[in-house]
């Protein structure tokens, strides 16, 4: 870090400045962005409830402790209750669902949101998409955010065919499927390095 000189240098000297400090966002994210309910997308006990689990890890494979994690998806007819959808929006049959949930990461790195699986939904040029969760990644050091999707690993046929995870290079797709768990899946998200998670730009 440089010193700021002196503010008031010697007639006939040419005053020496420091650096500016870079703007960053800072770990403010938990101060309004968060409530109690964020990560419940259900409420507790809806029937076929899963849970979305992983980390947040930074270009030196470091967990991300104070970064926040939003999901947007469709219900399990694949349909959204909102007017962008332009079947017409459409409250779901799931009691409570919302569509839309937001997950702190903890000192590790991990973020938690309950959910229902989505079902497919019709592409822009008619072609069926997969099930799947758009993410949005929000941390200390980003301007923006991030967008990035979660595919469903029980759904092989339908990645397969899907057009965006299509328009991906074969050798980066597997950043975008989660894995199973016991109580739903995961994925895991690297914001850089060699193990990067496809980004989306929105």
């Amino acid at each position: 870090m440089t010193e700021r000189s002196d503010p008031t240098p010697a007639l006939g000297t040419t005053p020496t400045l420091g650096s500016t400090p870079a703007q960053t966002v800072g770990p403010y994210l938990h101060i309004g962005l968060l409530w109690p309910d964020g990560p419940e997308v259900v409420p507790d006990g809806t029937p076929g409830a899963i849970w979305i689990r992983g980390q947040i890890f930074d270009g030196a494979g470091a967990p991300v402790p104070d970064a926040l994690v939003e999901t947007w998806q469709a219900d399990p007819d694949g349909r959204f209750d909102h007017p962008d959808d332009p079947r017409g929006a459409r409250p779901s049959d799931v009691p409570g669902f919302r569509g839309f949930g937001r997950s702190a990461t903890d000192v590790d790195g991990r973020y938690g949101i309950r959910t229902v699986k989505p079902g497919s939904l019709p592409g822009p040029d008619g072609v069926p998409e997969a099930p799947h969760l758009n993410l949005s990644i929000f941390a200390r050091g980003l301007l923006h955010r991030l967008v990035t999707r979660l595919y469903f690993p029980d759904e092989e046929a339908a990645n397969a065919a899907d057009p965006v995870l299509g328009s991906v290079d074969p050798a980066r797709r597997a950043t975008l499927v989660a894995s199973p768990a016991p109580d739903g899946c995961r994925l895991d998200i690297h914001l850089q390095g060699t193990d990067e998670t496809v980004f989306f730009a929105v």
